[in-house]
């Protein structure tokens, strides 16, 4: 990636934020493989970051890759140094004023941020998100589509991206454990597991119908605008997508079922996932299955009935994540109501407050500050994972 000697400062003017040759993609690839691809081989890993960007959400550019180098470019007789190096995947999202004026346009999400050993301790990552912050403002935005805002989710505590600009808001996630028996399941169950991806459509549709309500119930409750990322078919199957090239290499197969869903419409209780693999299956701690949405069509239901909704889908994700080698399922960052059902569901469960981990922070590119922004199912995995 370039030689390490006299190497620039990183306030030095010859530095640039640009985008890597086709040729450079792979070397990043290779250098951050062991940071996100620990469950795959290196060649499996590179595979894998080039098919996404082939697949919804990711193609057609959606998702633009961003190295910090020097501004002299690379030559045939010689290579420029990769300073520091992301990705932003770019995605639908929401905002509603108080007043209750809708906005849709798009927001990035950034992820993937890698200093080489060679050139950590530098500052080099930090010169880059300065850089990338204001530039996301106005990237693929035009007046149909502004740029609302940016977000990514911090491994390294709070203070590195907050002091770049991106703040950080409730980290929390529900844990359950894997359940390896089966459980009894009562003869009147409802639940039924969502196989395949046909019913997706509808039921993102929905989601989005529902979400859209939420923001401008917060939005004139609270006197604070509103922001979401929309839970766009096209997002639901970059997850799924990604799922079945991770799992085909591991296990030759991919999964069946996408989640689950509880009683008739109208009054629906329904989960969709997607398994995360961080260690592979020799070291399954870390392995996830992360809950995109869940999701409570009528919150004003009978409260016993939206239980053992509740109830029942977990279960049923329990299962899954013993068949498929998980550690625990995550829910991310769920509201008041979820967790009220939870705890009323009798469902073994841990309720964690992230302070370190996947901290979730956004960057506002709108009028007033971004801590006065209201960010609404600010989930990790309707992010990406």
């Amino acid at each position: 990636m370039g030689s390490t000697t006299d190497l620039p400062s990183a306030s030095s003017p010859s530095l640039t934020l640009t985008h890597p040759s086709t040729t450079e993609l792979p070397q990043i690839w290779a250098a951050n493989h062991h940071m996100w691809g620990a469950a795959l081989t290196q060649e499996a890993y590179i595979a894998r970051e080039r098919y996404l960007t082939t697949i919804p959400l990711a193609k057609n550019s959606g998702l633009t890759h961003w190295i910090l180098t020097t501004s002299s470019p690379p030559s045939s007789s010689s290579s420029r140094p990769i300073l520091s190096s992301c990705e932003s995947l770019r995605k639908p999202a929401l905002a509603v004023s108080p007043s209750g004026e809708v906005t849709e346009g798009i927001a990035h999400g950034i992820a993937s941020v890698f200093t080489s050993p060679e050139y950590r301790g530098k500052g080099y990552a930090s010169r880059m998100m300065k850089e990338l912050g204001p530039r996301l403002e106005n990237w693929q935005a035009d007046e149909q589509h502004p740029s609302l805002f940016s977000v990514l989710y911090s491994d390294i505590g709070k203070q590195f991206y907050a002091k770049n600009g991106w703040a950080a808001f409730e980290s929390a996630h529900l844990s359950f454990p894997p359940v390896h028996e089966t459980p009894s399941v009562p003869s009147d169950s409802q639940a039924q597991p969502i196989i395949g991806f046909d019913s997706l459509e509808e039921l993102c549709a929905k989601d989005e119908e529902l979400l859209r309500a939420v923001l401008v119930r917060r939005a004139k409750e609270s006197g604070r605008t509103a922001v979401a990322l929309a839970p766009s078919l096209d997002q639901i199957l970059w997850h799924l997508y990604r799922e079945d090239f991770v799992t085909n290499a591991i296990f030759n197969r991919t999964p069946s079922i996408r989640g689950a869903v509880y009683g008739s419409p109208g009054k629906r209780v329904w989960a969709l996932w997607m398994r995360g693999y961080y260690g592979g299956i020799e070291k399954i701690e870390g392995n996830t299955l992360h809950i995109l949405r869940f999701v409570l069509e009528d919150e004003g239901s009978d409260e016993e009935y939206l239980a053992r909704g509740v109830k029942e889908i977990v279960e049923i994700a329990q299962k899954e994540a013993a068949e498929w080698k998980i550690a625990e399922v995550q829910v991310w960052n769920p509201g008041e109501k979820l967790k009220a059902l939870v705890g009323r569901s009798g469902v073994k469960f841990d309720f964690v407050d992230r302070d370190k981990d996947s901290i979730a922070s956004l960057m506002w590119y709108g009028e007033g500050k971004t801590a006065d922004v209201d960010w609404v199912y600010n989930e990790n995995a309707i992010f990406w994972t």
